[in-house]
C-alpha cells in the first residue's frame, strides 16, 4: 500500500469522528455497554432517523459493531483498541474549564474525574494512582513502552486475578487519561484488574455513566492510604 492510499484511508476514518453527534456517540460507548439507537438519539439530542444514519456510518467504518437481539439493534465499540484510541484522542483535545451550574452537575463531574471505566479498565484518579502504585512496586516496567514484570505476574496470581488473553490484544498497554492527562494501564491486565474489583465490590458502578464509587478495599491493590482517603472522601 502506498502512502497516498494510506492517507486517503486515514482521512476517511478521521471523517467519521469529525461530527459532534458521532463523537458524542463514541464517547458514550466508552462505558463498555451496548446501546440502542433510541438511547443514543436521546443522548445526542437528534431524531431517530438521524442517529440511524450516523450509526450506519460508524458501523460500516469499523468503529462500532452491531448486536442483534430479536427485533432490537444494539451498537457498541468495535473493541478495546478502539476505546483506548478514543480516550487518547479525547485527552489530546483542548479542554475548556467546565463550570458546573448546579450541585448535581458538580458531583457528576467530580465523580467522573475521580474514578471511572475507560471501556473495560480503570481511568481517572483511580486508574492513574493504580498505575503509579504498580510502577513504584516494580510490577510494571516502562523502560521500553510498558510491560508487566515477573513480580507483577506473581502479584496478580496472589490476588487470584486471571488475565484473559485475546489474539491481538497486548497484556499491558498505556492509555492516556482524558482528565488526568497521564497514562493509566489498559490492555488485558487493565481489564482483569477492573473486572476483579467490580466482582469483589471494591468499586461499584454509578447509574447513568462511567463513574465508579470506590470502597476502602481498593487498598488491596497497594494504593497509598492518602490516595484511598481522597477517593473515598467524596464517594
Amino acid at each position: 500500500m502506498n502512502t497516498s492510499t494510506e492517507g486517503q484511508e486515514l482521512a476517511a476514518w478521521a471523517k467519521m469522528l469529525a461530527d459532534s453527534t458521532r463523537a458524542t456517540v463514541c464517547l458514550a460507548l466508552l462505558d463498555g455497554r451496548a446501546w440502542t439507537a433510541t438511547e443514543l438519539a436521546k443522548l445526542a439530542g437528534v431524531s431517530r432517523p438521524t442517529i440511524s444514519e450516523h450509526l450506519n456510518m460508524l458501523v460500516d467504518g469499523g468503529l462500532l459493531s452491531e448486536v442483534r437481539q430479536g427485533r432490537h439493534r444494539y451498537v457498541k465499540l468495535a473493541g478495546p483498541e478502539t476505546a483506548e484510541l478514543l480516550e487518547g484522542l479525547a485527552a489530546l483535545a483542548p479542554r475548556r474549564t467546565e463550570v458546573a451550574n448546579s450541585l448535581s452537575a458538580a458531583s457528576k463531574r467530580d465523580a467522573f474525574a475521580r474514578a471511572r471505566t475507560c471501556y473495560d479498565h480503570f481511568a481517572g484518579k483511580l486508574g492513574v494512582a493504580l498505575t503509579d502504585a504498580m510502577t513504584e512496586r516494580g510490577l510494571l516496567d516502562w523502560s521500553d513502552g510498558v510491560a508487566l514484570t515477573p513480580e507483577g505476574a506473581r502479584w496478580l496470581d496472589e490476588l487470584g486475578i486471571v488475565v484473559e488473553s485475546r489474539h491481538g490484544r497486548p497484556a499491558v498497554r498505556s492509555c492516556l487519561d482524558v482528565t488526568e492527562r497521564r497514562p493509566h494501564v489498559a490492555g488485558a491486565v487493565g481489564a482483569a484488574l477492573c473486572t476483579h474489583a467490580l466482582q469483589q465490590g471494591w468499586v461499584t458502578r454509578i447509574t447513568g455513566g462511567r463513574a465508579l464509587k470506590v470502597t476502602g478495599s481498593v487498598e488491596t491493590f497497594g494504593l497509598p492510604v492518602g490516595v484511598v482517603r481522597e477517593l473515598l472522601s467524596r464517594s
